[in-house]
């Protein structure tokens, strides 16, 4: 996949898993596994970035005597995760044209 494409919905995937169930990083990684690999140094930021921007929230609880960080969606990231997939309408309109007019070659 293109670097930029997948740049541009590496938020929405993150989103997406945190939406199905509040989760940890390592577990969100294991869940994209087979639709998105993606690494630690990848997802941090992303996960700091959505918090930031208050898609998602945080807390901590104690595992095996380490802190692990878990995530939510807030309303706010619902509503940011709909208005992507009203907006990948338009996106798979231009594809399917796209797909057309390479077909006929």
């Amino acid at each position: 996949m293109d670097i930029q494409l997948r740049r541009g919905v590496l938020d929405y995937c993150v989103l997406a898993v945190i939406k199905e169930e509040e989760s940890y990083g390592y577990m969100i990684i294991k869940q994209m596994e087979s639709l998105l690999p993606i690494s630690e140094s990848t997802l941090y930021p992303i996960l700091k970035r959505l918090e930031s921007n208050k898609l998602v929230s945080s807390y901590s609880v104690e595992h095996n005597g380490r802190l692990r960080k878990y995530y939510q969606i807030t309303p706010n990231g619902i509503e940011n995760l709909n208005e992507f997939v009203v907006s990948w309408k338009e996106v798979e309109t231009i594809f399917n044209y796209i797909k057309g007019v390479s077909e006929n070659d």
